[in-house]
C-alpha cells in the first residue's frame, strides 16, 4: 500500500531489516531491528471465570489463497456467553509490504486488519477484539474463511504466520450474566459489485423489531483510493484526480431509498505516507483493528418482515467511475420480538438533504491549494408494531468534511494536508419504556500531514492522525451510558531516498496516546513513545493494563 505522489515514487523501495535490539537508550538512527509493534489501546476486559479457547485459524499466508476450515462451538463452554474475545497473533520476518486481512465466520465478516512491515530478523504482534455481538453466529458450526493476500518472491520474502483464537466466557447467573447480543447476524446474499458499490440482498425474520447494518469500509490496494483524502478535482494538475475532489461518503440504501450516511475513517496503513519508519512500532489508529461503520436501520424494519429478499446497496460517493480500491463487507444484525409471530410497520418520515461538495483551487507562487467543504444530512423515522406495542425510531445524521490540501509545483513537493471529518448521529426510540431512549454520537477525525523531499534527496514525513468520539445515551433525565474516547498518533521520520540500506540514515519519533473516560468505562489513559524503532516511554495515567491470558 503505497503513496501515490510523483515526487515519492522513489520511496517505494524495499523496507525492513534486522540487528541486535537496544536494551536501554535507542540508537542514534534506525538499525536493522526494532521493537515488536504495539498500541496503547487497553486489552479486552474479561470476566474472572473459567473459559475455553479454540484456535480457528493457523496459516502461513504467502499468496492469495484463502484459509478455510470449520468452526464448532466448544462443548465444554456452551452458551450463552458473557463475553467472546478474538485474538490474532502474527509473526513475519524478512521484507514485506503491509497487507490487508479479512476474516469471515459463516459468511459474516467479524474482523478486518492490516499487517505491520517486518525486520529481517522478524517481529511478532497481536490484536484483540470483543466479538460478543457475533454470539448467535458462533453458537453454531460454521465455515471459516480468512485471507491476507500476500506476495512472496526473491524480493518480498515475508511470509505472514498467523493464528486466530476465540476465547469463550460462559455466563454464570446471577454474577456473570449473559451479554446482550442480537438474535441473528446475517451476511448479504447474492453480493455483487456495481462500480464502487456493493449490492446484495437480505431476508430478515418476520418478527424483526430492530435492525443494524455494519460496513467494514476501507480504501486500499495501493492506488489513489487508498489515499482518497488527497485526491484533487480532475481539472487540477495532481497525480490523483477524482472528479470534484476528495469528499467521500459511505451510503447505505434499502430497496433504493437512502437509509444511512457516514464519513469513512481515513485509514493509514503501515507503509503509508511514503514512510514505513513512522509505523514500524506504533501503527496509526484502527490500522490493526478496522472498525465497521454502524447504521441503525430500525426505521425500515417494518417494511422488510414479509419474508421476501430486500435489496441492500452500499456505495462510496465521490469515487471516479471505474476506479477500484474500496472494499465494503456488510453484515446485518437482527433483534426479534420473541412474543410476536410477525412485526409490521412502515416509514413515517424520510428527508435526505441536498449534499454540498465544493472544492476550490487556487495557485499562488507555484503552490497549488484545494480547499474542500462537503456536508450532508438525513432524517428518517419509522415505526414497528410489536407485542409490546408501537415503537417509533427516529435517526438523524449529519456528516461533513473540511480540508486544505497544498503542494508545490509539478513534482508535488512539498505536499501537505489538513483535513477534518465530523459524523454526528442521534437515535431516538419511543415506546420501549415510559420515556424515549436517546443515543447520541459525535465522531471527529483529523489527518494533518506533510511530506517533503529535500535537495539532498532526504524524505521527511510529519503526521498526526486523530480518532475521537463522544457518545451519550439517556432516558429522560437518567444517563444510561457516556464515554469520551481519544486515539491520537503523532510522528515524524526521515530517511535518504535511493540508496542502499546502510546509507538511509533513518531517524524517527512517534507517540500513540489512547484515552477513554465515562460510564461505565471508567478511566483509561496510556501513551507510548518511540525513537528510532524502540520504545522510550510507556505511561499509564489512570486505569490498569492487564496482560491477556496466553492462548491454550
Amino acid at each position: 500500500m503505497r503513496h501515490p505522489f510523483r515526487a515519492f515514487v522513489a520511496a517505494a523501495l524495499v523496507f525492513g531489516a534486522s540487528a541486535p535490539a537496544w536494551a536501554s537508550e535507542p540508537p542514534p538512527e534506525f538499525g536493522t531491528d526494532w521493537d515488536d509493534p504495539r498500541t496503547a489501546l487497553p486489552v479486552v476486559e474479561r470476566p474472572g471465570s473459567a473459559s475455553c479457547t479454540l484456535k480457528i485459524v493457523d496459516e502461513k499466508f504467502d499468496d492469495f489463497t484463502p484459509y478455510t476450515s470449520t468452526f464448532t462451538p466448544p462443548a465444554e463452554c456452551p452458551g450463552p456467553w458473557n463475553k467472546v474475545v478474538l485474538r490474532m497473533e502474527g509473526k513475519v520476518r524478512g521484507v514485506q509490504y503491509d497487507r490487508l486481512g479479512h476474516l469471515e465466520v459463516g459468511g459474516v465478516t467479524i474482523f478486518k486488519t492490516s499487517t505491520p512491515e517486518p525486520s529481517r530478523d522478524g517481529i511478532s504482534w497481536a490484536v484483540e477484539k470483543d466479538v460478543t455481538q457475533y454470539a448467535p453466529l458462533l453458537s453454531q458450526t460454521q465455515p471459516i474463511w480468512m485471507l491476507i493476500g500476500n506476495v512472496v518472491n526473491d524480493t518480498y520474502t515475508g511470509v505472514l504466520d498467523v493464528q486466530v483464537y476465540l476465547t469463550f466466557y460462559p455466563a454464570q447467573r446471577p454474577w456473570i450474566p449473559a451479554a446482550p447480543a442480537p438474535d441473528a447476524v446475517l451476511p448479504l446474499t447474492n453480493p455483487r459489485r456495481e462500480g464502487s458499490a456493493l449490492v446484495g440482498e437480505v431476508t430478515v425474520p418476520a418478527n424483526t423489531s430492530r435492525l443494524v447494518a455494519e460496513v467494514y469500509a476501507t480504501g486500499s490496494g495501493g492506488g489513489c483510493e487508498e489515499f482518497w483524502y488527497l485526491t484533487a478535482p480532475a481539472s487540477v494538475p495532481y497525480s490523483c484526480p477524482a472528479d470534484v475532489g476528495p469528499y467521500r461518503e459511505v451510503q447505505i440504501e434499502v430497496d433504493g431509498k437512502v437509509a444511512g450516511i457516514a464519513m469513512p475513517f481515513p485509514h493509514v496503513y503501515t507503509g503509508g505516507w511514503a514512510n514505513p519508519f513512522l509505523w514500524y512500532v506504533l501503527p496509526a489508529p484502527r490500522a490493526f483493528d478496522v472498525r465497521p461503520i454502524r447504521y441503525d436501520l430500525t426505521p425500515f424494519a417494518g417494511l422488510l418482515t414479509d419474508g421476501q429478499p430486500h435489496q441492500v446497496r452500499v456505495s462510496v460517493l465521490g469515487v471516479p467511475e471505474g476506479r477500484p480500491g474500496w472494499d465494503l463487507p456488510t453484515n446485518v444484525l437482527v433483534w426479534r420480538d420473541a412474543r410476536a409471530t410477525r412485526v409490521t410497520g412502515g416509514l413515517i418520515h424520510h428527508q435526505l438533504g441536498t449534499m454540498t461538495n465544493g472544492a476550490d483551487h487556487t495557485l499562488v507562487d507555484g503552490w497549488h491549494q484545494v480547499d474542500t467543504q462537503g456536508a450532508h444530512q438525513l432524517r428518517v423515522t419509522g415505526y414497528v408494531k410489536t407485542s409490546r406495542g408501537w415503537e417509533v425510531t427516529s435517526v438523524e445524521q449529519k456528516v461533513s468534511n473540511a480540508s486544505m490540501h497544498r503542494w508545490l509545483g509539478e513534482m508535488e513537493n512539498p505536499d501537505e494536508l489538513v483535513s477534518t471529518w465530523k459524523d454526528r448521529s442521534t437515535v431516538t426510540v419511543a415506546g420501549r419504556g415510559p420515556l424515549p431512549e436517546v443515543s447520541h454520537s459525535h465522531k471527529h477525525f483529523v489527518l494533518d500531514g506533510r511530506i517533503d523531499v529535500s535537495d539532498t534527496n532526504r524524505l521527511t514525513t510529519t503526521i498526526t492522525v486523530s480518532d475521537a468520539e463522544e457518545a451519550l445515551s439517556f432516558q429522560g433525565l437518567h444517563s444510561l451510558a457516556h464515554h469520551e474516547m481519544s486515539d491520537v498518533y503523532t510522528g515524524e521520520a526521515a530517511y535518504n531516498l535511493g540508496v542502499p540500506r546502510p546509507q538511509r540514515n533513518a531517524v524517527g519519533t512517534s507517540t500513540h496516546r489512547y484515552r477513554l473516560n465515562g460510564h461505565p468505562a471508567g478511566c483509561y489513559d496510556r501513551s507510548i513513545s518511540t525513537r528510532n524503532g524502540f520504545v522510550t516511554e510507556d505511561t499509564q495515567r489512570c486505569g490498569t493494563t492487564v496482560a491477556p491470558p496466553e492462548p491454550r
